[in-house]
């Protein structure tokens, strides 16, 4: 394995523990939030099925998905659900901030798209939840 593909490797692993947190907050929302949730869920989904493909071609077993995750705090309702949609996407941004280094040409490109959609994200759950500030420097 080369940098580049640890770097996506641990993307994927942060798409995954994505997926499973977006499933456990989604039980506790409803109207907007939730179809905010469903968006989001869809589009780590979307992300940890191109990084399949991506880490496959190029020769890579890609980690599998944990049965489950820990969470960083007890969800037990509709604010805590939202701080762990705000949790998920800094920490899956941050990941794919750090594979923005090794990677290049498309990889590179599909790194800093990741990076943008999860930083605004963070920024839209952190508006929902009300949580200030709206935005971070660096995610």
């Amino acid at each position: 394995m080369s940098k580049a593909t640890d770097a996506l490797s641990a993307a994927l692993v942060a798409e995954h523990a994505a997926i499973y947190g977006y499933g456990v907050l989604g039980a506790h929302l409803s109207g907007a939030a939730l179809a905010q949730a469903q968006q989001a869920e869809a589009a780590h989904r979307t992300r940890r099925d191109d990084l399949l493909v991506r880490l496959t071609t190029a020769g890579v077993r890609p980690p599998a998905a944990a049965v489950a995750y820990a969470l960083p705090f007890p969800v037990t309702d509709a604010p805590s659900a939202l701080r762990l949609a705000v949790r998920l996407e800094e920490r899956t941004a941050a990941i794919w901030r750090v594979a923005l280094g090794p990677t290049s040409g498309g990889d590179r490109k599909v790194a800093l798209t990741a990076l943008v959609d999860g930083a605004l994200r963070a920024a839209r759950w952190r508006r929902a939840s009300g949580s200030q500030p709206g935005t971070v420097p660096l995610p």
